[in-house]
């Protein structure tokens, strides 16, 4: 049997390879305020806009936000009411998410009221604040109403309050949460941080740590910082390769988009399973810093295939390029591929590769390397 995704036709079989991630994630305003024209679009201007842009969006996610970033919320869910299906059938590669407001407030009951009307057309309820007025339970209450409106929609809660971190564990036990986020704004204004826009990765390294360090432990993904930087160049998409990406932006990227970048690669080194971006120009220039590009897949495809020819897999070692690798290396290298798998850039070829080798290993040794939902 097989399957259409991205415009390949992959075996049935890539489902062992676990689901997507969230990937680069787009805030789109449904209603956007016009600083041209001193006013907010109208619903037929909102419409038209989405069909121009979130219909033809390289964004891995679009984050419908409801909340902070939105200041016309009866207008906008109106709008989601009317463009969702439509969005649907014309991209259906993109992951739909709303940022809910904070838990039984007002205007968390009116999101709802959306949410299970357009149930079929959304993939992640994203909870503001999560835990910070009812701790776990506001999760738990969420996921009931979404099990029983469509259960294959997810919970993103976004850790905002030291409050929300020292529970993570608990809001990250439930099955409805793949990811969660962290809201680096609000939580270093809760905790009085003074954060700046070159170095907040350093000025929040360790809430950070703590956070990926329980969302390792429950087998969960972590979603980066939204940057605030605003770049005025865009890199085209014909780009992949990291020193092509370095050389673009030596000769025609500007400062920010340089920040970005950086910051987009170390969450990237971290682990990090999606970020979020606010300006489409940043959506390609952080899927390059989080994809594996071709080359580096590549060459992962080349060690296991040596380490599965030496029958090192599972014990041993082997020299390659000059260097010497063992059964950890070998993880790594499968982490790659999965890795690439989960952002939507695995070659049907290398999938097919990858599932052998998961086929050859132990499920405790599947599990090590990759907590986030291998299915075997």
């Amino acid at each position: 049997m097989m399957m259409h995704i991205g415009g390949q036709a992959l075996s049935i079989d890539a489902r062992a390879l676990g689901d997507y991630w969230p990937g680069i994630q787009l805030y789109y305003p449904p209603v956007k305020y016009a600083p041209s024209l001193g006013i907010y679009e109208d619903m037929a201007q909102a419409a038209a806009r989405m069909k121009k842009h979130a219909h033809f969006t390289n964004a891995h996610t679009l984050i419908f936000d409801l909340e902070d970033g939105c200041r016309q919320k009866e207008m906008s869910r109106d709008l989601l009411r009317q463009e969702l299906p439509e969005l649907r059938r014309v991209n259906q590669n993109v992951t739909i998410a709303i940022r809910a407001n904070p838990f039984r407030t007002d205007e968390y009951e009116l999101d709802m009221r959306l949410v299970c009307e357009m149930a079929e057309y959304i993939d992640v309820v994203m909870l503001a604040k999560a835990g910070e007025a009812y701790g776990a339970a506001e999760v738990r209450d969420l996921s009931s109403f979404l099990l029983s409106i469509n259960p294959k929609i997810t919970i993103q809660p976004i850790i905002e309050h030291p409050k929300s971190l020292k529970i993570a564990p608990e809001l990250m036990q439930y099955n409805t949460v793949k990811h969660v986020v962290f809201g680096i704004h609000d939580f270093s204004k809760a905790m009085g941080i003074h954060i700046t826009p070159e170095n907040w990765i350093e000025e929040l390294q360790f809430y950070m740590n703590q956070l990926m360090f329980e969302a390792r432990i429950a087998g969960k993904g972590v979603i980066g910082g939204v940057e605030t930087l605003l770049g005025a160049n865009i890199m085209p998409e014909k780009y992949l390769e990291p020193h092509d990406v370095r050389r673009w932006l030596d000769l025609h990227g500007d400062n920010e988009s340089r920040i970005v970048y950086k910051h987009a690669c170390q969450e990237a080194a971290m682990g990090l399973t999606g970020k979020q971006v606010i300006h489409p120009g940043h959506i390609h220039l952080c899927k390059t810093a989080y994809t594996p590009s071709p080359t580096d897949v590549a060459q992962k495809v080349a060690i296991l295939k040596a380490a599965i020819e030496a029958d090192a897999l599972h014990g041993g070692a082997i020299k390659f390029e000059g260097e010497m690798l063992d059964p950890p290396m070998f993880g790594k290298a499968l982490q790659t591929l999965l890795r690439a798998h989960a952002l939507r850039a695995l070659k049907t070829a290398d999938m097919e590769f990858a599932v052998h080798v998961l086929e050859l290993l132990p499920a405790q040794v599947v599990r090590q390397n990759w907590p986030y939902g291998v299915l075997l």
